[in-house]
């Protein structure tokens, strides 16, 4: 069954092709679609374009493959296009007429719209919660390694002197950068769309502001071609978004990495979360972590597939915003997991001790020196200089480094201040 069936068949490799595996990824919008559908529904109702019966009806069907999908038991067959054509086909099936009528005053990509933007809009807050209980859990182990040492680089060349309570904390505070961009992103997709029709609104007297509500939706986009051209630009906002926080993820898996190496051996994590090599017997691979890494590099990559797919694209609807649909929604479920695995491995860290005697780490305290001088009375410059001196010459000494006092440094976390500004619903 096709929507814009006319009585005609089109050639099977054009159906194909045209299709795709709309079917597949379908199932992940048909809940919203179901919304959606009930809220249109009522609204043709209160319009006096369906009888009060009709609506019983509709919203029983409705109700039941809402259940159906729930249970995992909807499916959609090759007959069908979409998941669109297999909901109306199933009201026909069961109530006859009225079946036929949900379709009045909207189309199909009206229909995709507007349960595309409820599957952003509830997927943006899954994964702001998700984020936010990753946030917890660093601040947490912020504070229970707080005093711990870590060896801070540059240029991966050993630097100053951190610790682990820094570092947490450091990647909890990031997040919330990321957040502030979902938070923005969701403003974005909390506009209801339906009843653009086509993209040009419908000569029946419909109330877009009764759906708009009925779908909890904070506003409307009350132009109908702005409506169709929000396809695209929600997509490409909500790609930004998600790589950003990809981003964060994928410089802390980097770090994880890198620390579990045996030239740092920072860190290790207990042999059930790690992986062996077939030939090497003695290897504990961070596989996890790398492939959180390599997944958000890939979602870090979407934006520019987004901007290419509609980039100088006229007004109005085109088959090319088809192609958005698939990797948007992979994209989501590849977060949401990445977000639950990396927040139940790196709850189990094994943090190390480190020895600062180490001769490798002799240098980290030449910029203390500085300040030891610096304190006594001597300019910066000459200090910079005669530490400078010692260095080359191989006779600097290092003296434990002094406590740093300010805000945020690694002897005043600041990780009550860091937890209140991570932002609110």
């Amino acid at each position: 069954m096709k929507l814009w069936d006319k009585g005609f068949s089109i050639d099977k490799k054009i159906e194909l092709f045209t299709v795709g595996n709309d079917r597949e990824i379908d199932i992940h919008i048909a809940k919203y679609d179901v919304i959606a559908s009930l809220a249109h529904a009522k609204m043709l109702h209160s319009i006096k374009l369906i009888t009060e019966n009709e609506l019983k009806e509709l919203e029983i069907g409705l109700q039941n493959i809402a259940k159906d999908i729930e249970n995992g038991t909807f499916i959609i067959e090759d007959s069908f296009e979409d998941v669109h054509s297999k909901i109306e086909w199933e009201l026909t099936q069961k109530f006859g007429e009225v079946g036929k009528k949900i379709h009045t005053a909207r189309s199909r990509n009206d229909q995709v719209l507007v349960a595309l933007q409820l599957y952003y809009k509830e997927n943006l807050n899954e994964v702001n919660q998700k984020v936010k209980v990753l946030f917890d859990t660093l601040l947490q182990l912020a504070e229970t390694h707080k005093n711990q040492f870590l060896p801070g680089y540059t240029h991966l060349q050993v630097a100053m002197p951190s610790s682990f309570g820094l570092w947490f904390s450091a990647y909890a505070e990031l997040l919330i950068d990321d957040v502030y961009l979902l938070h923005a992103v969701s403003k974005i997709v909390d506009q209801n769309p339906l009843g653009s029709a086509a993209g040009y609104g419908s000569s029946f007297p419909i109330d877009r502001e009764f759906t708009t509500k009925e779908m909890n939706f904070s506003t409307l986009k009350f132009n109908v071609v702005a409506a169709q051209m929000s396809r695209g630009k929600s997509e490409r906002s909500i790609a930004a978004a998600l790589g950003g926080l990809s981003n964060t993820l994928a410089r802390f898996s980097m770090d994880i990495c890198l620390y579990m190496s045996q030239n740092f051996g920072f860190i290790s994590f207990p042999d059930e979360l790690t992986t062996g090599s077939s030939i090497m017997p003695h290897k504990k691979n961070p596989d996890v972590f790398e492939l959180i890494r390599g997944k958000c590099n890939k979602i870090q990559a979407l934006q520019t597939e987004m901007i290419l797919i509609t980039n100088n694209l006229p007004s109005g609807y085109h088959r090319d915003f088809q192609l958005l649909k698939e990797n948007m929604i992979n994209a989501f479920e590849d977060v949401k997991n990445i977000l639950d695995i990396f927040n139940f491995a790196i709850q189990q860290i094994i943090v190390k001790e480190i020895d600062l005697n180490d001769e490798k780490y002799h240098y980290l305290f030449t910029v203390d020196s500085i300040n030891n001088l610096v304190t006594e009375g001597m300019s910066f410059r000459e200090a910079y200089q005669k530490i400078g001196g010692e260095v080359q010459s191989g006779i600097y000494k290092a003296t434990l480094g002094k406590k740093h006092t300010h805000i945020g440094s690694i002897h005043n976390l600041g990780l009550e201040k860091i937890r209140k500004k991570f932002p609110r619903d």
